[in-house]
């Protein structure tokens, strides 16, 4: 197709600095988990967004941040890879963030890549505060452009998108006009569920969990699924199970409210509770989960 436009666009930054928020207004849909807890994304997970002339291909990214065990070296691998295929990348920040990884910056710096650097959360701040630190990422690695945002009230995002164009490089559509992610349904539904373990749980609960689905049965009205809820040791199956089966019921009943939203179908759910013994630790099960290669 002549004068089409297509290439792929890394969103990458600390953890909670708004870029699942950011990737959701551009893509128009709820793919990536929001809350207000760090560590959110695990996953690379691709947004697509199709136009006559283009197609944008969005990658949400998990949070940066120094590894402490398998789980989340792996984590960063996602974000290693994400830099690699880029046409442009997002360099996603927020007005009150103290980037301390200066080898990511390092790295950045060295790459021939166009790089937008998004000052989120404006909202939040002075005008003077967002010219500091405009001024701040600007002889830090002077990127090709920076953008005040606020991803929240979707102030200056559709500016974005002009200027992601601007260096996408002429090409034909990488996926059909027709997808919407590279990620299949069944990884929608498990994420679905942990971010109500996220919102529901705290301390340690929600990273020592993971959601696994092993049935997923789409009838003419109703989709049947059954999912996993994987856990380190049995007091944390207890606390997931909740007395009376309590605590489940709520995640369950809350998934399944937004699964039904998001397929668009009623939605009957049967979630069970395992334990697999320090899986975030061993590569054999992060690799059974899907994180690595």
């Amino acid at each position: 197709m002549s004068n089409h436009k297509a290439g792929f666009v890394s969103i990458i930054g600390k953890p909670n600095v708004g870029k699942s928020t950011l990737m959701n207004h551009l893509v128009g849909e709820r793919l990536s988990i929001i809350t207000s807890k760090a560590q959110t994304t695990r996953h690379r997970i691709m947004g697509i967004i199709n136009e006559d002339d283009y197609q944008i291909v969005y990658s949400d990214t998990p949070g940066i941040i120094k590894p402490k065990y398998k789980l989340q070296e792996s984590m960063m691998d996602f974000v290693k890879n994400s830099l690699e295929d880029a046409d442009v990348i997002l360099f996603v920040t927020d007005i009150f963030e103290k980037f301390d990884e200066s080898e990511v910056v390092e790295r950045l710096k060295k790459m021939d890549i166009p790089i937008i650097l998004l000052v989120n959360k404006i909202d939040l701040a002075d005008q003077q505060k967002v010219v500091e630190k405009m001024q701040f990422w600007q002889e830090a690695l002077a990127p090709k452009e920076i953008v005040p945002i606020s991803a929240l009230h979707k102030f200056n995002v559709d500016h974005l998108l002009d200027a992601i164009l601007e260096y996408i490089p002429e090409h034909p559509a990488f996926f059909s006009k027709e997808d919407l992610t590279d990620k299949p349904q069944r990884f929608f539904v498990s994420e679905i569920i942990r971010e109500k373990i996220l919102l529901n749980f705290e301390q340690e609960i929600p990273y020592a969990c993971e959601v696994t689905v092993h049935t997923f049965k789409e009838e003419a009205d109703i989709i049947r699924i059954g999912a996993d809820i994987v856990v380190e040791r049995k007091s944390q199956k207890a606390i997931v199970i909740g007395k009376g089966g309590q605590a489940l019921k709520k995640v369950g009943t809350q998934a399944r409210k937004d699964m039904e939203a998001f397929f668009q179908k009623k939605v009957f759910l049967e979630q069970y509770v395992k334990v697999d013994p320090d899986w975030r630790s061993h590569d054999f099960k992060l690799r059974r989960f899907g994180y690595m290669e």
